[in-house]
């Protein structure tokens, strides 16, 4: 079992603890009851529309292959930080095993900043989704290499019922010959094999040719430099989402702002 399988797994094992306490169908009438009608705004997806880079920056405590990124952990004013800085979107981990994720800080965030956010997870239960739409997410990410078509179907059919939008993430052409048959409308590449761990950011650039301009495309993880940034954008990359870079970093804005810098 490569690790990729192994969060999955650890993820289904989650999400049946917390069918456990609140079922499907409780949870489902806890958000309609909750949060009433819900509007089609699909804000997410609107704030990657831009003629310029768009950054959707991401607030994880640690990883993987990292180990802890961020002993201080200052969610919030990180948060503040990104949206102060020009973030489109803010991606918040809440995979509490690997990346030491905690629902809390989405639902936190949510009520402190106006920007849209994608809850950052292993999606492998309609359940996931419907949380999603509580916790205040804008969108939530699908990954092709633990979903079938079908599945994936499925899932966006939901999310989009709840006004949530969608980041397929592919790896493969395979992958994204997956996403496209689903009609995702953002697809994002992961340069990282979540098998490996192995990154190649020239992975975005490859696959960005297999999907249609209409469609958002969204260049993930190994992102390093303003260099990386303007290589993608010549490419047709319309957004970056990024991490680890701006994790470490002790000034949020600063290091914003550096990656800007070329894809002006």
């Amino acid at each position: 079992m490569n690790i990729l399988e192994e969060i999955a797994k650890r993820t289904r094992e989650r999400v049946e603890a917390q069918k456990s306490v609140l079922s499907l169908d409780e949870l489902r009438k806890k958000v309609c009851s909750e949060l009433g009608s819900t509007e089609q705004d699909f804000i997410f997806e609107k704030a990657l529309r831009s003629n310029e880079m768009t950054f959707i920056c991401e607030i994880k405590r640690a990883s993987p292959s990292k180990g802890l990124i961020a002993p201080d952990f200052p969610y919030i004013n990180i948060a503040k930080d990104y949206e102060a800085a020009g973030a489109a979107a803010i991606s918040v981990l809440t995979e509490p095993y690997y990346f030491k994720g905690d629902d809390r800080y989405l639902r936190e965030i949510a009520d402190t900043v106006s920007i849209p956010l994608l809850r950052k997870d292993f999606t492998v239960d309609e359940y996931m989704i419907y949380e999603a739409k509580l916790l205040g997410a804008s969108a939530v990410l699908l990954i092709c290499a633990i979903l079938n078509k079908e599945t994936i179907v499925n899932y966006l059919e939901i999310a989009h019922s709840l006004g949530l939008s969608v980041l397929v993430e592919a790896h493969t052409e395979d992958e994204v010959e997956m996403a496209l048959a689903a009609n995702a409308r953002v697809i994002g590449i992961n340069n990282r094999n979540l098998k490996t761990f192995d990154v190649d950011i020239t992975l975005s650039n490859r696959l960005r040719k297999m999907v249609p301009q209409e469609i958002k495309f969204v260049s993930e993880s190994g992102i390093r430099t303003a260099e990386d940034v303007n290589d993608l954008r010549k490419n047709g990359v319309d957004a970056v989402l990024v991490g680890e870079t701006l994790m470490r970093s002790p000034d949020k804005k600063v290091a914003l702002a550096e990656l800007r810098g070329k894809a002006q």
